[in-house]
């Protein structure tokens, strides 16, 4: 169980075994007592910032592994704490007998986070930076690389700080107006100008909520649709995207009967394709559900394709343009190899954020760096630079949200003349807020058990 207060020598393996190497990882108070225990290493020679040449002996004294002794003193280590990594030889049993060794001489084995909990605890990051290491190691692509490095840095913490500065500021002149309320002869900040900062400051927190949406695709995916009707190609598309034979293909009608789903980089960004059954009216109940599918893949999609081969009817149009409403639209024209050219269709038909018509063929690869190049523009993503700050966590976009709802109080209180100690209320609501998600505020065990239990042991 996590505690804010655990005082154990914990260990853990920090590498998968049965590589060449494997690396056990060891902090807290005991862990330059512990590496003697079990080493050859003597406690005057572990000095901080070294590294050793060490055999790791059992209790009766067998060499169980030829090692590397990495040494850290407190509080110039990852956690803050006196820290130790060994690297030993990547068998199971080597490493598996290192970790029996030292949980014989008294350490514990960590719980998932534990070493980043207590960097956290011991103020080597904040805990939005702490979230960030997770997110650092599970990153699959270069913008999730660079989304996790920049929050790790700092610069949501920046941020944050920056928002509490000047509410601070505004909580300070609120104050001042309280206390010397009975001095006529003082003059105080106008409440218009006091309006216009509380309003600066909430387009500051909307701006980092709203960049949630974006770091989220970018997460998990940008979620992509392909869409037609039957035997237009849509499953070629796929394959031809995935560079991969993902999807039946077939000339018959109604093959893909529902949703298949996979993921691709594209400039560095991961985009989640969806391929789908085919829309056209069925009395097939199977293939019904199938089309039922669909329609929710285009309702969770950012970017849907529309897959032509022939001019699409009135009626095509309109379905197009109700499913398809502030999204992102990329038309294909697909088989130009065999038929002949049809018309773009004007983008003033549609009320989508992009909108592109291109003609390709899924089936010989024609146009398709292309299309792929429209997709990734369609996405409208935001230009990554070390100062960009995107919101990636739900539990700091909740929090942005509840700033920004007691910043709507704050700016409809000063309209109205509102006491300035209700509002100033509000504003160490937002101050308090705001501190949840760098741990300013205290956190209780359970927060920081939901936080560092997704993350690996070792880490």
């Amino acid at each position: 169980m996590y505690s804010l207060h655990n005082t154990d020598t914990i260990c853990a393996l920090a590498t998968t075994a049965g590589g060449a190497l494997g690396i056990v990882r060891i902090s807290g108070r005991k862990a330059l007592e512990m590496i003697g225990a079990v080493s050859d290493l003597p406690l005057g020679k572990l000095n901080a910032n070294t590294v050793n040449h060490a055999f790791i002996r059992d209790g009766a004294g067998e060499v169980i592994d030829e090692v590397v002794v990495s040494v850290f003193r407190a509080p110039h280590s990852y956690t803050g704490e006196d820290s130790v990594e060994i690297s030993c030889h990547g068998s199971r049993y080597i490493l598996n007998k290192v970790l029996e060794l030292l949980i014989s001489h008294g350490c514990r084995m960590a719980l998932p986070g534990e070493f980043t909990q207590r960097a956290f605890l011991n103020g080597k990051m904040d805990l939005s930076q702490a979230e960030a290491v997770a997110d650092l190691i599970a990153s699959r692509n270069q913008a999730t690389h660079h989304m996790a490095m920049t929050q790790m840095r700092g610069t949501f913490s920046s941020a944050l700080a920056t928002l509490r500065e000047k509410l601070l500021k505004l909580t300070s002149l609120l104050e001042l107006e309280l206390d010397f309320s009975d001095h006529e002869d003082l003059e105080f900040a106008d409440r218009s100008e006091l309006q216009q900062l509380a309003n600066d400051i909430d387009q500051h927190v909307l701006t980092l909520a709203h960049s949630f949406e974006k770091g989220q695709a970018l997460k998990e995916g940008i979620p992509v649709a392909i869409v037609g009707k039957t035997n237009v190609g849509k499953s070629t598309l796929l394959n031809c995207l995935l560079k991969d034979n993902r999807a039946i293909v077939s000339d018959i009608h109604g093959t893909t009967r529902d949703t298949i789903e996979d993921t691709t980089d594209l400039q560095g960004v991961t985009f989640r394709f969806i391929d789908t059954a085919g829309i056209r009216q069925t009395a097939d109940t199977i293939e019904q559900i199938g089309i039922n599918r669909t329609y929710t893949a285009i309702s969770k999609a950012r970017i849907v394709i529309w897959i032509i081969d022939q001019k699409p009817t009135k009626e095509d149009i309109k379905e197009i343009q109700e499913l398809c409403n502030d999204k992102s639209l990329i038309i294909t024209h697909n088989k130009i190899d065999k038929q002949t050219s049809i018309v773009p269709l004007s983008s003033t038909l549609f009320q989508v954020r992009h909108y592109a018509f291109l003609r390709i063929s899924a089936k010989h690869n024609l146009h398709i760096d292309e299309l792929k190049k429209t997709i990734y523009e369609a996405a409208d993503l935001p230009t990554l630079s070390d100062t960009d700050v995107i919101v990636t966590s739900a539990r700091h976009y909740d929090a942005l949200l509840r700033a920004h709802n007691s910043l709507q109080r704050v700016i409809e209180g000063l309209s109205i003349h509102l006491s300035g100690d209700l509002i100033s209320e509000d504003l160490r609501d937002i101050l308090r807020v705001l501190a949840e998600i760098t741990g300013g505020e205290i956190v209780t065990d359970e927060v920081l058990g939901n936080i560092f239990q997704h993350f690996c042991i070792g880490k």
